[in-house]
């Protein structure tokens, strides 16, 4: 790859040639439109167009994935078509974007998903040359940070979330966090759905937990990392994460996908807490296999926004997604985006997590860079949220020496009372 160029692939499917769909995404995304227009010299096309560098024929699919108004218009529907499948590579000058990462994003998929040659399209990956990553920003805290700051070394964070998602007061949700604390968790988080309510104001929710957080670490000598939800306007957002950090805090969390890229940005220029990215709406994005984006794509162009932990959903969990997209995306995660530079995030594991779903995370990932969060697998724990950590704990400690679950229970009545409990569950 050129170190003057970036490459998207994608997945089609259309009833045209695959070869001419391809030159009409590489132009409308460069220097072209639907036809070639006064000024489009070929000079200017050297320079500035987008190319195609390769087309693999995949199988054909019995209808159309998605509908199509501009097939619809020309009566293609209505007669016999091979509805192709391919995945092409396409390259971009990075000049033509620079450091902008709205505009990168806008480049890769943009109008893309609109084009009436095609019955689905999907952004698969991104790969970028190390020059043009390093103009964008990178992780503050990432792998290395986050474990400097919670003290944890050579196991996952363990983390949790607080429940009810909404509804308790400040004070109530410091006690919990308090409590947490006493239990022995990492890592805690609000919900999404939890930024700033009018029963609960975010400033007053971070003294109100902050003050519990700093008690433990008086006591006991470990920061718990807390991840109050932000998720606001800019302005609003650089606001809070300065309250956090004057009152000691180690992290903040952002809904990506409703911020947008500049928010992230700047708010990642604006502090060096670390950023805890969620998913949420990345659903609506992915879940057509024909059309949006795969996590490898979504994830690498937040990466480039300075994230510092990234959502992966759990195995076995309660969300549509399967084990394999799972464990791929974490996969994704723990990589670099391009060779000789450590932008690593941590994956974070959620959703339906107990300690019986530990065994399977760790045969999938087999790394101890992670965070594992449970909610109801802690705070459901029939002996209370110490036993349901520790249960956790014992999990983790019996997968990598080798253990199975059913072996550590037997002397680990944390785990034994989890298992009996939230097995019957799943």
């Amino acid at each position: 790859m050129s170190p003057d160029r970036f490459e998207a692939t994608y997945l089609i499917e259309t009833p045209l040639d695959p070869a001419q769909v391809a030159e009409v995404l590489a132009g409308e995304q460069s220097c072209g439109t639907f036809t070639r227009v006064e000024g489009e010299t070929d000079a200017l096309r050297e320079r500035a167009r987008a190319t195609v560098e390769s087309i693999e024929l995949l199988d054909v699919a019995p209808a159309p994935s998605l509908p199509n108004g501009w097939m619809q218009r020309r009566g293609m529907f209505g007669t016999p078509q091979t509805w192709q499948r391919a995945r092409l590579r396409v390259s971009f000058p990075s000049s033509n974007i620079g450091p902008n990462l709205p505009t990168l994003a806008a480049t890769v998929s943009g109008n893309l998903f609109d084009l009436g040659e095609v019955t689905g399209l999907r952004l698969e990956s991104m790969k970028l040359p190390r020059a043009y990553r390093e103009q964008f920003d990178m992780p503050r805290q990432g792998i290395a940070g986050t474990r400097a700051l919670t003290g944890v070394q050579g196991r996952p964070l363990i983390g949790t979330i607080i429940k009810p998602n909404v509804g308790l007061s400040a004070e109530e949700t410091g006690d919990l966090a308090g409590r947490l604390c006493a239990a022995g968790v990492d890592f805690i988080k609000d919900d999404e759905v939890c930024a700033n309510p009018v029963h609960a104001p975010l400033a007053d929710r971070v003294k109100s937990v902050m003050r519990r957080v700093r008690a433990h670490q008086d006591k006991t000598g470990k920061l718990v990392m807390v991840a109050f939800n932000i998720t606001d306007e800019t302005d609003a957002m650089r606001r809070h994460a300065d309250l956090i950090a004057a009152e000691g805090g180690s992290c903040v969390m952002v809904s990506l996908n409703w911020c947008g890229y500049s928010a992230v940005q700047t708010l990642r220029r604006h502090t060096s807490l670390a950023l805890h990215g969620h998913r949420n709406g990345y659903g609506a994005l992915s879940r057509h296999p024909l059309l949006g984006f795969s996590f490898n794509a979504w994830q690498t162009l937040w990466r480039l926004a300075g994230v510092d932990h990234m959502h992966v959903h759990g195995l076995q969990g309660k969300f549509s997604q399967t084990d394999e997209e799972v464990i791929e995306s974490a996969h994704d995660t723990l990589a670099p985006l391009c060779e000789g530079l450590d932008d690593r995030v941590l994956p974070a594991f959620s959703n339906g997590q107990w300690a019986g779903t530990v065994p399977a995370t760790w045969d999938s990932v087999r790394s101890n860079d992670l965070l594992f969060m449970s909610g109801g697998g802690i705070l459901a724990h029939p002996d209370g949220a110490a036993a349901g950590v520790a249960s956790l704990q014992q999990a983790w400690d019996a997968v990598q020496n080798g253990e199975t679950l059913a072996q550590r229970a037997e002397h680990a009545v944390e785990l034994r009372h989890a298992i009996d409990f939230f097995g019957k569950k799943h």
